[in-house]
């Protein structure tokens, strides 16, 4: 789509974005002449509002008449005339119209899909905004939902890279097209290349488009190995276990990995243990975690609550350390009742949701102190935040 000369433009579902340097403002001009509204929203109102925060997920909030209204692609301190697209009782969501007055913090994004695309939250917003974003978001979901006040923070982690760190990525075919959902979406859009991957992965793309491919799902990697959990991020995640790798004092008796994978943090911590122990649900990790274990090495498929509980019920609990590296679930609730019963003497809790890590540590500060929680990015230009919570059984 051409753009008028002094204006560059980026791709957004139903609007497109002019930026007018010589104004320097920034106006949304809307494409579609009449907007469907969701429901709740019985009319078409057109409000301005100044943006107070952002949500966890990478929304802008704003408040009109004390309801919160929620408006993504905005950022805190920018006035903004904005379409009401869904209007409940306590909250309602709308799309931007115009920004009246744009943040020093926006940038031009990089990525034409930015906007139309389902994955990316914050490519118009300075990176190093976005950490203050993420770290204040953790904090403020421990407060809200696990009521947990003077949380110990340590400094966000940022990711070495903002873009091409993604070591694999998960693309979706359906007649002809191969791409990613759009924003609130089933609907695909075709990409040819997905600036947050690696190179590595964006040639698999180019191969995978190549190709006449049959519909589904193809996940792309940057190298070969076992099909099963890891990182996408390679450079945060290694910061992520040499963090929990130098809270942990040599010559320890017991370590209980709990979702360890093909043991990412347990064999990074062989020598400090006289016995490891890891579980997972997945065999298939298992089975690579297996594949050159050492014989203080064991590692247990199965249901993860039960040989949890067997495991913690047989061991010294004041000489054993416990990982737990759930999915974004959290923990079970029988898991989280084992860890308070049992109550090992350390706990790391790898989240990759705060939300319920949240509602997890408000159940288990009855038996264990929050020593740390410290924000890493494991995702930039997302809205997705990891945390990794240090703590200490109570005496």
């Amino acid at each position: 789509m051409a753009c008028q000369t002094g204006f560059r433009s980026n791709r957004f579902s139903g609007f497109r974005l002019l930026y007018d340097k010589p104004l320097k403002r920034l106006l949304y001009v809307v494409l579609a002449q009449t907007t469907v509204l969701k429901d709740g929203a019985n009319e078409m109102r057109t409000v301005e509002l100044k943006i107070e925060d952002i949500a966890f997920g990478g929304k802008g909030v704003a408040r009109e008449n004390g309801k919160a209204v929620f408006i993504p692609f905005t950022i805190d301190g920018e006035s903004v005339i904005a379409k009401i697209t869904r209007e409940k009782k306590q909250f309602a969501e709308a799309e931007i119209v115009e920004i009246r007055e744009p943040s020093p913090q926006r940038v031009q994004a990089p990525c034409p899909y930015f906007g139309t695309c389902g994955g990316c939250a914050y490519q118009h917003v300075a990176y190093a905004h976005q950490l203050e974003i993420k770290s204040r978001q953790v904090r403020d979901v421990l407060r809200r939902i696990g009521k947990l006040k003077d949380v110990p923070m340590r400094a966000i982690v940022p990711s070495p890279q903002e873009y091409n760190y993604r070591n694999r990525v998960t693309v979706h075919a359906e007649n002809g097209i191969v791409g990613y959902f759009q924003r609130d979406s089933h609907r695909l859009i075709d990409v040819e290349r997905c600036p947050i991957a690696m190179d590595e992965v964006n040639r698999e793309l180019a191969e995978l488009r190549s190709h006449d491919v049959p519909d589904g799902h193809y996940t792309l990697r940057a190298r070969s190995g076992p099909r099963v959990f890891s990182q996408t991020n390679d450079e945060v995640a290694s910061v992520l276990r040499e963090l929990i790798v130098q809270s942990i004092p040599a010559n320890q008796a017991l370590l209980v990995d709990c979702f360890c994978g093909a043991g990412f943090f347990a064999k990074a911590l062989l020598e400090k243990f006289e016995r490891v122990i890891g579980i997972d649900w997945d065999r298939f990790a298992i089975a690579a975690a297996k594949e050159k274990a050492t014989e203080k090495e064991t590692y247990l498929a199965g249901d993860v609550a039960t040989e949890l509980y067997g495991t913690l019920e047989q061991c010294d609990l004041d000489r054993t350390f416990l990982i737990a590296d759930p999915p974004a679930t959290g923990l079970s609730p029988a898991i989280r009742r084992t860890i308070v019963d049992f109550a090992p003497a350390n706990l790391s809790y790898v989240s990759c949701n705060p939300a319920t890590l949240a509602r997890d540590l408000a159940e288990l500060e009855w038996r264990f102190r929050i020593e740390s929680i410290t924000p890493l990015d494991m995702f930039p230009q997302t809205a997705e935040i990891e945390v990794l919570a240090e703590l200490r059984r109570r005496d």
